[in-house]
C-alpha cells in the first residue's frame, strides 16, 4: 500500500514563516483539500510534496508497504496539474503529448493521445497547436498530460482555474475517479470542490478536518 506522510512540516522563506508543524497522513483512496487565504502557503506546501521545494522542518516521505521511496521513485508515479507549469506553444497538443510521455520514458500511441484528449474534452483537436488553445482547453490539457502516467499520487493547484462550467465539470469528474485507488491532493479557496477531497487541511486557520 502506497503511503504519504507529512510530519510537522514547516516552510520559512527568510524571516517569514509560511507555516509550520502541518501533519497529516494518505493511503491510496484517500484525497485531501488544502485550503486558506492568498498568501497562506497552499502552492509551497504541495510544491514541498511533489519534492520541488525543500522544507525547513519536518519531513515528508513516500513509502509503499512500509519501505521507504526516493525520490525517483516516487516521481514516477506522481503527476502535477498546476498553473505554473508550462506545455509547448509551438507544438501540437497530441505532440505535447508524445513529448512529455518520451521525458517519462514512456511510448504513446495515437489512439491513447486521442482517447485521453476526448476524457478532457478536447476531441478532434489533438493536430491543433497549443498556441491557439484557450486558457480553459490549456488547462483541460495538463490534465491530459497528467493522466499520461495513470498516476498513483494526483497532485492539483486550483483544479478549476479558467474553466468554464462545462470544463468544471470534466474536471471533477476526472479527478473524482481519481481518487478512488490514488492519493489525490487539491489546493482549492473553491467550496464547490471541496467534495472532491474526503479531509481539509486549511492554512492559516484551523487545521485538519475530516468529511
Amino acid at each position: 500500500m502506497l503511503k504519504l506522510d507529512v510530519n510537522n512540516l514547516g516552510k520559512r522563506f527568510g524571516a517569514r514563516a509560511v507555516f509550520e508543524d502541518i501533519s497529516f497522513s494518505l493511503e491510496c483512496g484517500q484525497s485531501l483539500a488544502v485550503t486558506g487565504p492568498n498568501g497562506s502557503g497552499k502552492s509551497t506546501l504541495l510544491r514541498l510534496i511533489t519534492g520541488l521545494l525543500v522544507p525547513s522542518s519536518g519531513k515528508v516521505n513516500f513509502t509503499e508497504n512500509k519501505k521507504k521511496l526516493d525520490f525517483d521513485q516516487y516521481r514516477k508515479r506522481l503527476a502535477i496539474v498546476a498553473p505554473y507549469l508550462s506545455l509547448y506553444s509551438s507544438l501540437t497538443a497530441a505532440e505535447n503529448l508524445k513529448f512529455f510521455a518520451e521525458v517519462d520514458g514512456r511510448r504513446v500511441e495515437r489512439n491513447d493521445i486521442d482517447n485521453l484528449l476526448a476524457e478532457v474534452g478536447l476531441d478532434g483537436r489533438a493536430d491543433d497547436f497549443v498556441s491557439a488553445y484557450s486558457s480553459g482547453m490549456l488547462q483541460r490539457l495538463k490534465y491530459a498530460v497528467a493522466l499520461l502516467k495513470n498516476p498513483d499520487i494526483l497532485i492539483v493547484d486550483e483544479p478549476t482555474v479558467n474553466l468554464d462550467e462545462n470544463g468544471k465539470g470534466i474536471v471533477r469528474d476526472i479527478i473524482s475517479a481519481r481518487r478512488k485507488n490514488a492519493i489525490v491532493i487539491i489546493a482549492t479557496n473553491e467550496k464547490e470542490d471541496y467534495p472532491l477531497a474526503d479531509n481539509i487541511c486549511q492554512l492559516g486557520g484551523q487545521g485538519m478536518g475530516g468529511r
